[in-house]
């Protein structure tokens, strides 16, 4: 019995003898299927195949994650120290003893917090070596591959893991996805973690927003509305996206705002400039 593995999009299935027949979250509009087919690994392949996972400081007290070499659609997890107990932020499919002890040694898990399915990957696994438990907004219930009891399905715009830590409703490249706001980040004035429900342009200047980024399907102006409305109340200078460099350091919220604003007027161009 394997926890079979999809090697296009990361996310782990429950035991089984054989390998799913298919991966939803990859047939959906939002992934893809890549050239080769569906296909599948486990863990112990990946060990054996030299994947080992590599850690750097965003900040003081915020670590990235990453799966080296790249693995599946690039994942990268952020960890979160805080007094009230750490808190991992998305998830990476590859986890082994050396990722273990040397989370615990700098205090181990507290929860896990998701940004949306296509970083799901192994989230159970991880809850199970830490004793975590994960956090996942209830319209996204139907994209959870492994169930598990370790799974609290959270509904409304926010929740509140710790006085630190805030999940915050957003929609849009799912419906149930998420960001999470770090009050003591970025020396006091506020991060944002964003997953790639908000996407930081090349120029660090701007972000983007969209329905499907692999098939270029952008999102509505009702739905870029309603994310505005949840954004507007947080306070945040950083915000800090899916990959390493992938960061607007300050005036952040700035940019978001005005992001919007430039998304929304292309939407309702009506002739070309």
């Amino acid at each position: 019995m394997e926890t079979w593995i999809c090697t296009t999009c990361g996310t782990q299935y429950p035991e089984s003898e054989t390998s799913p027949a298919y991966c939803p979250i990859c047939e959906d509009e939002r992934q893809y299927i890549g050239p080769g087919g569906q296909r599948w690994t486990t863990l112990e392949e990946m060990k054996a195949s030299g994947y080992r996972n590599a850690y750097y400081e965003h900040e003081p007290n915020l670590l990235g994650i990453e799966t080296v070499p790249e693995f599946a659609i690039g994942q990268h997890a952020k960890l979160i120290r805080t007094p009230y107990g750490n808190i991992l932020w998305d998830c990476i499919s590859y986890i082994d003893d050396v990722t273990v002890d040397l989370i615990r040694g700098i205090g181990g898990i507290q929860a896990i917090a998701i940004s949306h399915p296509h970083f799901y990957s192994s989230m159970v696994e991880w809850a199970e070596r830490f004793d975590a438990r994960i956090y996942l907004h209830v319209r996204d219930t139907q994209w959870v591959m492994r169930p598990s009891e370790r799974i609290e399905f959270w509904n409304g715009t926010q929740v509140e893991l710790n006085p630190q830590v805030t999940l915050v409703h957003v929609g849009g490249h799912f419906a149930g996805s998420t960001v999470l706001l770090w009050k003591s980040g970025a020396n006091g004035k506020g991060v944002l973690l964003t997953g790639d429900t908000i996407s930081v342009s090349a120029d660090r200047r701007w972000v983007s927003f969209m329905y499907s980024f692999p098939n270029r399907i952008p999102l509505s102006a009702t739905i870029m509305g309603r994310i505005r409305s949840n954004l507007e109340p947080l306070s945040f200078d950083r915000l800090y996206g899916t990959q390493f460099d992938t960061v607007i350091e300050t005036d952040a919220k700035g940019s978001v705002m005005r992001s919007v604003d430039r998304y929304l007027e292309a939407l309702n161009r009506t002739e070309e400039r």
